[in-house]
């Protein structure tokens, strides 16, 4: 979902995603880095937060709910979906997602609704035609039937200000929540606007680990995502300009291990634009090898996101130093940004005189 919206621009995540491929075993099998991940340690400590908020039946977590939702003081039921039906810590997702709609079904057409805290449901939602499973923190009714999503990160409130960009992420997550949860109502007949798109998210407060909720509204996230997934739908002109036979099968053997030879898969991927930029090592599997790839055919976008977007659809750093050099003549389109790039030179020029 992050590599969705982080970078919709990319036809060949969009055809990747469209197709159902398993982008890990893709990477693995061409022998590339993982994208970046948090380190071990904060990983830790979020699982501990998170732990700790959920605690004795989510007993830490009411009191925050009420006072971000503004609800009076009522009884509350906990259930915890990790554990479905055995003893094991995790349950199977098909189970655990059976349960979740079970409930989250029965709570949606009792009158009046109860007040119940869901700890890690499973819900559902298509994209581009096939499902995935997507493990909210926890889900919470209340009185009116409205269904809140509450996300738990580690990331601190100092003095009532989130990062922004850390805020943002967590309510892009939460938004496929909120879209899987309405599309599971959609369709059992209930309407899906009876999930809200104020999202609560729990964080520790300041510099200590005492959580605090805080609304936000989720509706430009969700809009978004929501279009970016309708866009994986709408596929015939990438299709259309793929060679006849490209395929990106891996040709699992006996014992599952892909066969393809890498060369064939490199080809197969090269029929397919990317639009790499260096966030994508954050979160796409395939991040190395287009980054790999753009420095090898002399791509701006291997400069970073702000010189690929300063010069403005001059996608090769060799055309770029042609026209600043005046070896290559500027198109009509080209002419601002040629001005640029020798005013640009100008300054270097004589930035180094001063400097000698």
């Amino acid at each position: 979902m992050a590599a969705l919206t982080a970078n919709p621009s990319c036809d060949r995540r969009s055809l990747l995603d469209a197709a159902g491929i398993d982008k890990d075993a893709l990477a693995a099998h061409l022998g590339l880095p993982r994208p970046l991940r948090k380190s071990q340690l904060a990983l830790d400590y979020g699982l501990t937060f998170e732990r700790e908020v959920t605690a004795q039946a989510g007993a830490p977590l009411v009191p925050l709910l009420r006072q971000a939702l503004s609800l009076t003081p009522s009884e509350v039921s906990y259930e915890d979906v990790n554990s479905v039906g055995s003893d094991d810590d995790k349950s199977p997702l098909r189970l655990r997602r059976a349960h979740t709609r079970s409930r989250i079904l029965s709570a949606a057409r009792r009158k009046p609704a109860p007040r119940t805290l869901l700890d890690h449901p499973v819900l559902r939602l298509t994209v581009a035609g096939h499902q995935a499973y997507l493990e909210p923190d926890v889900i919470a009714f209340h009185r009116d039937g409205l269904f809140h999503v509450v996300e738990i990160k580690s990331f601190p409130v100092i003095h009532g200000q989130p990062d922004p960009i850390k805020t943002n992420a967590a309510l892009t997550q939460a938004a496929a929540y909120v879209l899987a949860l309405r599309e599971l109502l959609a369709d059992n007949g209930l309407p899906p606007e009876r999930v809200s798109d104020t999202v609560i998210l729990v964080n520790p407060r300041n510099f200590t680990r005492h959580p605090t909720a805080t609304p936000f509204s989720a509706h430009k996230q969700i809009k978004n995502l929501s279009r970016h997934l309708g866009r994986l739908r709408r596929l015939p002109e990438l299709l259309d300009k793929l060679p006849p036979g490209t395929t990106f099968d891996l040709a699992p053997g006996p014992d599952q291990r892909p066969t393809r030879p890498r060369g064939e898969l490199v080809a197969a991927l090269a029929t397919v634009r990317p639009y790499y930029t260096p966030g994508c090592r954050h979160h796409c599997d395939l991040a190395f090898h287009c980054r790999t790839e753009a420095r090898n055919q002399g791509r701006t976008a291997a400069l970073g996101t702000a010189v690929r977007d300063d010069l403005a659809g001059i996608d090769i750093i060799a055309t770029a130093l042609a026209l600043t050099d005046g070896h290559l003549h500027p198109s009509r389109g080209q002419k601002d940004i040629t001005q640029a790039l020798r005013h640009a030179q100008r300054i270097h020029a004589d930035l180094q005189t001063d400097t000698a």
